[in-house]
């Protein structure tokens, strides 16, 4: 409970995936990518109560089940509408600010939510919406926002577009004006975003990820960023594992429609079958 208000972390998360079916159960260091992931968000002082949204489908009962194994709560909802699943979620646990992050971020930095969140809850009633993306600096794959419940609840009420319902919060993010927003660069003062990719989407960002937990936490459980962007640098060849897919993003199949967002903040990735069967469907 913050004296802010009660805040509460939503990590979305499903078994489905075109490009790496389930990819959140895929083992790092021991245990499944997810609770992997919420051990990290855990870290953060100020993530609140943390939640891991998932949808009502029996093929993410694995996800549930996993849920209740590790004590992790859990809320299940709408497979499609994710803007839907979290403002229930966020409801069903008395959310007063609401933050989102995606499951496929397993080496987020405790750090990067501690910091956006406190820039939003430290100025009560300035932001309806802080996030780390609009523009991005930091890796890709330390994706925080946050924003009230009310602004998402809003966004629910009158979101119509596909993509405003499937990935959450552009309604509010794409509407500067009429929505007070927020956006906390890296405080390195370095752009990051479009080269290197810790996010879990395709099989080569497995391979990475997995090296990345199997060179350092053996020694150090609760490594940071600055850790991950050292072996980085002592092993060129990490991020060229998955370098085809540095600075891939949805953003690429909605740039006709998003108002914010350039054509320059994401890009196509090579052509391979994995991303032709994937087309269309939810990143």
């Amino acid at each position: 409970m913050s004296d802010k208000g009660r805040v509460v972390t939503l990590i979305q998360a499903r078994t489905g995936s075109g490009r790496l079916p389930g990819k959140m159960l895929l083992p790092l260091a021991g245990s499944p990518a997810l609770v992997r992931m919420v051990e990290r968000v855990g870290r953060a002082r100020l993530a609140g109560t943390i939640v891991v949204a998932t949808t009502w489908l029996a093929e993410d009962d694995p996800i549930g089940a996993l849920c209740t194994d590790h004590g992790i709560a859990c809320f299940r909802g709408h497979p499609t509408d994710l803007l839907d699943r979290h403002v229930r979620a966020a409801a069903h646990f008395s959310a007063e600010h609401v933050v989102k992050i995606p499951s496929d971020c397993p080496l987020i930095d405790p750090a990067a939510i501690d910091r956006v969140l406190a820039f939003h809850l430290e100025r009560p009633g300035v932001f309806d919406y802080v996030g780390n993306l609009h523009p991005p600096t930091w890796p890709d794959g330390n994706d925080v926002e946050i924003m009230t419940f009310g602004a998402l609840r809003i966004a629910w009420q009158e979101a119509t577009r596909p993509h405003e319902r499937e990935h959450t919060t552009p309604f509010l993010w794409d509407r500067p004006e009429r929505f007070r927003i927020g956006n906390v660069r890296w405080e390195t003062g370095l752009d990051l975003s479009a080269t290197h990719r810790f996010t879990l989407d395709y099989p080569e960002d497995y391979e990475l990820i997995r090296g990345v937990y199997e060179a350092i936490y053996p020694s150090n459980p609760s490594f940071d960023l600055g850790q991950i962007l050292d072996l980085a640098a002592r092993q060129p060849s990490l991020l060229a594992i998955n370098g085809r897919y540095a600075g891939v993003n949805w953003y690429r199949h909605h740039l006709a429609e998003l108002r914010t967002v350039s054509a320059g903040q994401t890009r196509q990735p090579e052509d391979d079958p994995a991303e032709r069967a994937a087309a269309g469907g939810r990143p």
